[in-house]
């Protein structure tokens, strides 16, 4: 279990099959775009609250927005 696992999304693919901006979708779900930003590059990993509400913002089920690399 040496290996780290690194948690990565397909939140900007979602977004973009909604055809919504990172910030109107910050808007849904009450963040700043940069928040977004962060989240979609990597840099920052939400809470499981604020990725539950990505979820339901999305209509995409947990293990298809997040997933371990």
């Amino acid at each position: 279990m040496g290996e780290e696992l690194i948690l990565k999304n397909r939140l900007r693919v979602a977004r973009a099959e909604k055809k919504i901006s990172q910030g109107e979708l910050a808007e849904m779900v009450g963040v700043s775009r940069q928040t977004i930003s962060s989240i979609e590059t990597g840099q920052f990993n939400p809470t499981a609250k604020l990725a539950l509400i990505l979820c339901i913002a999305l209509d995409k089920k947990f293990e298809e927005l997040f997933y371990f690399d």
